[in-house]
């Protein structure tokens, strides 16, 4: 009989991991590449502190001939919360705050949900591990393409009410991550950005890395987003700038700068004779702050995952009996994802130019691939339930449109239910009546703008006269009151991400010229 000893166990765990078959991942990649019709993505991978693989695959946009190469640069959207964690790390070991210093202490004016006691009670840890209150994407509609500020869209969303009792619930939180980032200016009295370069991209050389889409314009290797239709065929977008949620998703890096990231992380916060953060630090990040729920029916459709919940800036996982830290990223026409096995000292990262469930995928299985057992191609897996989802969401509008009431009138002559409309929160919309139809306004960001065309009684369907990555067309009521007058109007778009009906839109009182 063996005797399992500590000693047994430590000389288990400093074995070398799996040995990769690169050729196996290169046809793998190549494979779903044509699985998922995206025009391209790019991947890279570190195992043992080396760089194992970076390598692109498609082109930077449909129907050009430019090819992704390592060097390609892709909006990392979300995997950036693990840099304005690291951010914070870095003033940690600097000595200038703590993990759980309240958000006050630096940002006076910092209120959420109106709470006095909340926002008193909030500290820095609080606001990288999603258990404030709010709902998931709660906000996001206030800094997407609006002119806000980081502290105005902070300021703002104060007003948004609460989903679940402070630190008794998840519920993901741009919003936090953009305040964490104004932590770090007010401390260091740097912006995000220039702190962020200062102190991870420059001494890494990650000289490629762009931080704004503005700064994309002195960069020759950048890749088109890519949205796609009802049926998952792709096309071109334009680049959306992120600077106000800089701090939440606005990194824009390439396979072969992240390769350095994911060495720093691997090496708890040292890489290169230079001390970023320490190794307590580290496993701050990584140490579990906020249980994710997790069903019984989400076991039994994932066996091989247990415990999930979030540390500060990434998700932790046990896989197969692995501690994982991961995160995913998505940005209008870009989605990516970031694995990390810190026992194994494997990381990867997938970057890709389209909106579908390549990263995960490509992810997922080279992750299978590293640690030596394939029970899933998720990949195909993958793209078959994407496949379903679209036709239920086919479904789903036939099924509305059968719902409607037929031959209905509006309550009111067309010209009437124009005006302007609104709230602290978000701002103002008009409803404008011209060449007899109604035409709606959401002023603080200026693409979004729709035809509203009458559905049954007082609901109108909101066309936009624009294609949007994230939502089509949606609904919109007006209410009105015991006489018959507009009183304000409520907006129901499904989507996953950006909440139309959290939105406040109140007819403002018409001022009477003085006489």
């Amino acid at each position: 009989m063996i005797r399992f000893t500590l000693l047994t166990f430590v000389f288990l765990l400093s074995l070398p991991s799996h040995a990769a078959d690169l050729d196996a991942i290169d046809a793998y990649c190549k494979k779903a590449l044509a699985d998922w019709n995206i025009p391209g993505f790019a991947i890279a991978i570190v195992q043992d502190d080396h760089v194992l693989l970076t390598r692109g695959y498609g082109v930077r946009e449909l129907n050009k001939p430019e090819p992704v190469t390592e060097n390609t640069l892709f909006a990392i959207a979300s995997n950036s919360k693990a840099f304005t964690s690291a951010g914070i790390a870095i003033l940690v070991h600097q000595k200038k705050l703590s993990w759980d210093d309240r958000v006050q202490t630096y940002l006076p004016w910092f209120q959420v949900f109106n709470d006095p006691w909340i926002s008193h009670e909030t500290r820095i840890d609080d606001l990288l591990c999603h258990r404030l209150g709010f709902r998931t994407f709660s906000g996001d509609l206030i800094w997407w393409n609006t002119p806000y500020s980081a502290e105005e869209v902070i300021k703002r969303a104060r007003y948004l009410p609460p989903r679940y009792s402070f630190r008794r619930g998840y519920g993901y939180s741009n919003i936090a991550f953009i305040t964490a980032g104004e932590i770090i200016a007010h401390v260091s009295g740097q912006t995000w950005s220039q702190y962020i370069r200062d102190q991870i991209l420059t001494p890494l050389n990650m000289t490629n890395t762009a931080l704004a889409v503005s700064e994309l314009k002195s960069r020759p290797d950048v890749a088109t987003p890519h949205s796609a239709d009802d049926d998952g065929k792709p096309h071109p977008i334009a680049w959306q700038a992120w600077d106000s949620t800089q701090a939440a998703g606005g990194v824009i890096s390439s396979a072969a700068d992240l390769s350095q990231w994911l060495r720093l992380q691997l090496n708890a916060g040292q890489l290169n004779n230079h001390t970023f953060w320490t190794s307590n630090q580290t496993w701050k990040m990584w140490t579990l702050h906020n249980p994710m729920p997790f069903s019984a029916d989400a076991g039994a459709k994932d066996a091989d995952l247990s415990i999930n919940g979030a540390g500060l800036g990434w998700f932790l996982a046990d896989y197969h009996g692995e501690f994982l830290a991961r995160h995913g990223g998505a940005y209008d026409g870009m989605f990516s994802h970031t694995i990390l096995v810190p026992k194994k000292k494997i990381g990867l990262v997938v970057l890709s130019n389209g909106m579908t469930g390549l990263p995960n995928s490509v992810a997922g299985w080279v992750l299978d691939e590293m640690l030596g057992h394939h029970e899933h191609d998720w990949s195909a897996e993958n793209v078959k339930k994407a496949a379903d989802a679209r036709e239920q969401k086919k479904k789903y509008k036939t099924a509305q449109a059968d719902k409607r009431i037929k031959n209905t009138k509006p309550s009111l002559p067309l010209g009437q239910y124009a005006g302007r409309f609104g709230g602290p929160m978000y701002g103002d919309a008009t409803i404008t009546y011209e060449n007899s139809k109604l035409v709606l306004r959401l002023l603080p960001n200026p693409e979004l703008v729709a035809n509203l065309v009458h559905w049954q009684h007082d609901v109108f369907e909101i066309q936009w006269q624009k294609k949007f990555a994230w939502f089509g067309d949606g609904k919109l009521q007006f209410l009105l009151d015991k006489n018959s007058a507009v009183t304000e109007f409520k907006m129901d778009v499904p989507n996953e991400d950006f909440w139309f009906d959290e939105l406040e839109f109140k007819k403002q009182r018409e001022e009477k010229p003085a006489r």
